[in-house]
């Protein structure tokens, strides 16, 4: 079966993000102000001083760790399935229709749960959360690696999603209660962050060589060794203190959760989530009745979800997502920020991968091979983040590393078809990942810097929720506007690299313009915040 050489949207999940807070500080107004100073007991009269100092000094690594290693497998395999997904399309002869569903399932599923996850985890406790998401990421990798059928692959890597939600949600909370703020803390976050583009970066790197020496499914049986010593290592020397809560029980369960309005966000988001998906391999799908109909109705619900919101934050009940969270101007500028240069970062890794291998017909090992900088700069930003972080005016550290990562799509706007790697691709891949790696460690700071340690469980996942937005909806429309832009072009042939470069090329405009949008919203909405992540007396 041949595979279409034009663009494809890796479509995930499409959500909407928010910090939504418990009912026994519903009615207590967000403070704008920078908190970052303010003792970590003003924010959570539950906290404990002494569990997280005995952590912060005896275990930083452990739990650094366990963090970092789960949120990093799961983008090594998003990262392995980019440059394997010929090869599986091929073995278990799946349709064109469907050839992206493993890529882009595992996402749908993550991002619908994100919010729902996040809830549990406040209620039942971090640790118990974490390890039952990395049980389950554990067998969901070997069974995806196991796997005789695209169904099979279709269906384990929907239920991985989950388990990512699970352990993405859980992350934050373990982070704030194993770490006072500091130092310490603000490692631990930039490990997090790290995680992702650096295991993203070595999925592209070893899935190419997996895929055409020992094969693909390596891939997915390496993720479940890694997922399987992080699981047994937690179970073993994650402290039992971390992310401890009181008894849970039916009624907490019942009570402390807001099932309807998670059910209503969900269902709406995944509505949008398969539109988008459609839509963006072929616009004209936009008039088939049937997805009109989906479109309606997930538009209808998100209305009830704000009404919900407004009727619950009323009442005094719990509430997801409450509307007043978005008079926050600092949260309001940093989801929006995350949701632009989240979607920017993952679009300028697929579409150079494009011109790698569709353009200059390099192989899958080759492209791979070409996109590794990104590895080396993932790690360096993160790294020098979380080291300055509490010196350095966090609005600074925004805004450059921003304006760097802003000169990656232009270069490959710029490029020329066969232009050597070191003139154009070469600087591009290394300046794509800072703008994400800085924003994400100084937003988890500012983040939980702002809210109460009883819902930063649920906080973790409106901020993960943030991102993987970004990436849904940032790979959809640049692929919507490459594919519109090859479809128009004068070449005869629309699968010839003419035809597809002036596609990728307008899709790169796009992306400049996407940083360009996030540059201005930081220079508006975080200035003067100063600096966070500093260690409390």
């Amino acid at each position: 079966m041949s595979l279409p050489t034009q663009p494809v949207s890796h479509l995930s999940a499409i959500e909407l993000e928010s910090i939504p807070r418990s009912p026994s500080t519903i009615h207590q107004p967000v403070n704008t102000n920078n908190q970052s100073d303010i003792p970590l007991t003003t924010l959570n009269s539950n906290s404990q001083a002494s569990p997280s100092s005995k952590v912060a000094k005896a275990r930083t690594v452990i739990v650094i760790t366990c963090v970092a290693v789960v949120t990093g497998v799961n983008s090594f395999l998003n990262g392995v399935l980019v440059v394997a997904t010929p090869a599986i399309a091929r073995d278990l002869e799946l349709s064109v229709g469907i050839v992206l569903w493993p890529v882009t399932i595992q996402a749908l599923t993550c991002g619908c749960t994100l919010l729902l996850t996040g809830s549990i985890a406040d209620v039942v406790g971090s640790r118990h959360t974490y390890l039952v998401g990395n049980f389950l990421q554990t067998l969901t990798s070997l069974a995806c690696g196991l796997s005789k059928s695209g169904v099979q692959l279709i269906v384990f890597r929907a239920f991985a999603g989950i388990a990512a939600s699970l352990c993405l949600t859980s992350a934050v909370s373990i982070i704030n209660d194993a770490f006072v703020p500091g130092r310490g803390r603000n490692l631990a976050f930039a490990s997090m962050g790290g995680g992702q583009p650096v295991g993203f970066g070595l999925g592209l790197t070893l899935g190419g060589a997996l895929t055409s020496s020992i094969g693909w499914v390596w891939g997915f049986y390496l993720s479940a060794i890694l997922n399987g010593i992080v699981f047994a290592l937690s179970m073993w020397q994650l402290p039992e203190g971390v992310g401890k809560v009181e008894s849970v029980t039916w009624k907490r369960l019942g009570e402390e959760i807001d099932w309807i309005g998670a059910l209503m966000i969900s269902a709406a988001l995944a509505m949008l989530s398969y539109i988008l998906a459609i839509v963006s391999t072929d616009s004209s799908e936009i008039h088939d009745p049937g997805n009109i109909v989906l479109l309606t109705v997930a538009l209808v619900l998100l209305v009830a979800f704000v009404g919900w919101m407004h009727r619950q934050e009323k009442r005094g009940k719990p509430a997801l997502i409450p509307n007043s969270l978005w008079k926050d101007k600092v949260f309001t500028s940093i989801c929006l920020n995350v949701f632009l240069v989240w979607g920017s970062f993952n679009a300028v890794e697929q579409f150079g991968n494009f011109v790698l291998q569709n353009i200059q017909e390099l192989s899958a090992v080759q492209a791979g091979v070409r996109l590794s900088p990104a590895i080396v700069t993932g790690i360096l930003a993160n790294i020098l983040v979380g080291l300055l972080v509490h010196r350095i005016r966090a609005d600074w550290i925004v805004i450059l590393s921003l304006v760097l990562s802003w000169s990656s799509p232009l270069l490959l706007a710029l490029i020329k078809p066969r232009a050597t790697y070191w003139s154009f691709l070469f600087p591009a891949f290394l300046l794509n990942p800072i703008g994400a790696d800085g924003l994400f460690t100084v937003s988890n700071l500012l983040i939980t810097s702002r809210f109460p340690m009883k819902t930063q469980g649920l906080a973790g996942g409106v901020f993960q929720t943030t991102s993987q937005i970004g990436k849904s909806v940032g790979l959809a429309v640049t692929t919507l506007v490459a594919n519109d832009i090859t479809a128009g072009s004068s070449s005869r042939d629309k699968e010839a690299s003419p035809a597809l470069m002036q596609g990728y090329r307008a899709a790169f405009w796009f992306l400049v313009a996407i940083n360009s949008a996030s540059l201005c919203m930081s220079v508006w909405g975080l200035r003067r915040i100063g600096t966070v992540g500093k260690k409390q007396d």
